[in-house]
């Protein structure tokens, strides 16, 4: 019978290095396979989305930064909640996590319609001001639309992945995220593409499609997440065995939960807002080089993410396991987790970065047929191989420090780094280098971000866990 590691850390039982290695690779494994299914389907969607053109390739990359921006801005709330729940569970205190997560959904809902509200007014707009082409802009408005119309879906969506995971089940969470891939393609097949017919051991088989191109990729998104938030909210509400519905126990709302989370979750909030924004930024220096370079750059972010997803796997089974060793208050603990977390985020996105650097030529065949996108991609991909095992650190060491509740620090450098180093490096070398530059300029401010995050876990994190600085009580 495996171990119940987490119930070990809640009991204050002795970890060894091996055991505590093993925890961090059983519980990230569920999360990284899910991350992992969701770059292939993500792959799926961008190669059906690239075959429509490279203008509507270009419409989705224009506002995935905006996209990005406004999701992370608004999931805030919910680690703030989630980082609560988990401490409340590592100090056997369930009751009051439920309590904190009812807070939570009606909440972080709430919050969700505000944030689709004030989307959906600025859609119209929004490619103009990114500088996006003409022949781009009304799809590019039309998917920013429909993603801010569901921004409560996704809002829900996160919120009930975030609540399973600090409970420590892994696994059913990346059951879920791995679902949702899988409904995004099969929705995008029926939605992005018209009826065409296909002939299959001599019989010819009708498959339906809608014809609606980006619009299409867009609502099959939207609805992906829908189908799974319902088999969420039933297994949370029904199954699960720390929120599952308790008949003695009645829904108590608390603005004492609110303002701790939101204590927690601004400096997340900033930091999304900080990081995101550049990353507009970015998209801003990137369009005037053109359609195939703003192209290509799209592609070759979602050829990236199949060699950092491993990591934030890692980065979210860290949080939990920080979080319940801080609520359990294991100070002798704490610190040698996340330091092997780290490790173990290093290690496997070094192995990441090789194949990434071999495998770029075929990754980016299979986003486009286009042989300029693929050639230019191919480029910005191994460069930004040799920044991957320092972006581990970066990635993982965010999680750790979220865990804790010090959301300070991610905030804190990432903006440093990519407001003073990343977007003005990118913008002098765009102009000279084009997008190779700009991506060189990526790779330059990662592997500056990883060593700040390596230096700061040792110090302050370190320092903190031994002061027992990160026990707050709710």
């Amino acid at each position: 019978m495996a171990k119940d590691y987490l119930k070990m850390v809640r009991d204050g039982e002795k970890l060894s290095g091996r055991e505590q290695f093993s925890m961090i690779f059983r519980l990230s494994l569920p999360t990284m396979l899910a991350q992992i299914s969701s770059v292939i389907m993500q792959y799926i969607d961008a190669s059906m989305v690239g075959r429509l053109g490279p203008n509507d390739s270009a419409s989705i990359g224009l506002v995935s930064s905006s996209t990005w921006l406004i999701w992370g801005v608004s999931a805030a709330i919910c680690t703030g909640f989630t980082v609560m729940i988990a401490k409340k569970i590592g100090a056997r205190d369930e009751k009051t996590a439920r309590d904190i997560a009812k807070t939570g959904i009606f909440f972080s809902l709430l919050l969700g319609i505000i944030v689709a509200v004030l989307s959906a007014a600025v859609s119209g707009i929004l490619p103009a001001l990114l500088a996006g082409n003409e022949d781009i802009r009304k799809n590019a408005s039309v998917y920013f639309l429909v993603f801010s119309i569901s921004l409560p879906i996704f809002q829900l969506n996160t919120f009930s992945i975030g609540m399973i995971q600090c409970s420590g089940n892994m696994k059913m969470s990346g059951i879920a995220e791995t679902i949702i891939c899988v409904l995004d393609v099969i929705y995008n097949m029926l939605l992005i593409f018209p009826v065409r017919e296909y002939i299959i051991a001599g019989h010819t088989i009708k498959v339906y499609g809608a014809d609606l191109g980006v619009l299409g990729a867009a609502l099959g998104s939207s609805l992906a997440e829908l189908t799974v938030v319902i088999f969420l909210l039933y297994y949370l509400i029904r199954k699960s065995p720390v929120f599952r519905i308790r008949r003695d126990e009645k829904p108590k709302l608390s603005l004492s939960y609110l303002r701790a989370a939101i204590k927690i979750a601004l400096p997340i909030a900033a930091e999304q807002l900080v990081t995101c924004s550049a990353y507009i930024a970015i998209t801003r220096i990137v369009s005037p080089l053109g359609t195939i370079a703003l192209a290509a750059n799209s592609f070759s972010i979602t050829a990236e993410s199949l060699c950092y997803m491993p990591g934030f796997g890692i980065s979210s089974a860290s949080s939990t396991i920080i979080g319940q060793s801080i609520g359990a208050r294991r100070s002798d603990l704490t610190g040698k987790l996340g330091r092997n977390a780290v490790i173990s985020g290093v290690g496997v996105m070094a192995i990441c970065a090789v194949l990434m650097y071999i495998s770029a030529p075929t990754m980016l065949s299979l986003l486009s047929p286009d042989p300029e996108i693929q050639q230019l991609g191919v480029k910005v991909l191994r460069i930004e191989a040799f920044a991957e095992p320092l972006y581990a650190a970066a990635i993982v060491s965010t999680g750790v420090f979220r865990g804790a509740g010090d959301t300070i620090v991610p905030t804190s450098v990432n903006l440093i780094c990519m407001w003073m180093i990343r977007i003005p490096f990118a913008a002098f070398l765009s102009v000279r280098l084009g997008l190779e530059g700009v991506w060189i300029a990526m790779c330059t401010e990662l592997c500056i971000r990883g060593l700040l995050f390596i230096i700061l876990l040792s110090t302050r994190f370190k320092r903190k866990v031994e002061n027992n600085a990160y026990i707050v009580e709710v």
